[in-house]
């Protein structure tokens, strides 16, 4: 089980990846996001941070339709993630380990050329 002191601390291991002010967490590296706190939004009802959930950048249409149709226990998606290549991860179901899987294959994605080198010289 996961949740939000593991996003952090996984997310802060990997090499220029920093946290920007948010009410939940937000990572970015080379100011890209790469897993952040859920903003659920509910009709007629102020935004609320859910930290139990974080969004999770997936890179493309076809990893996130397999994410959701293999394990929507662990995944899911709402309308206003429709065309965008990222997933929300149920925390409290998710091992630490995959949850560090998911978490530096986002950072991949994300960060500059080159900087993967890093991740495999440290």
């Amino acid at each position: 089980m996961a949740d939000a002191d593991d996003v952090r601390r996984l997310a802060l291991g990997l090499p220029q990846a920093v946290e920007i002010d948010s009410d939940g967490f937000d990572f970015r590296v080379d100011n890209r996001g790469f897993v952040w706190s859920y903003p659920e939004r509910l009709p007629g009802k102020p935004r609320v941070i859910r930290t139990d959930v974080a969004v999770l950048y997936v890179g493309d249409e076809g990893e996130k339709q397999a994410l959701l149709l293999g394990e929507p226990d662990l995944f899911f998606t709402t309308a206003g993630y429709d065309g965008l290549p990222l997933v929300m991860v149920r925390l409290a179901e998710m091992s630490v380990e995959r949850l560090a899987e998911l978490i530096t294959d986002a950072w991949r994605m994300r960060a500059p050329a080159g900087l993967e080198e890093s991740l495999r010289e440290g």
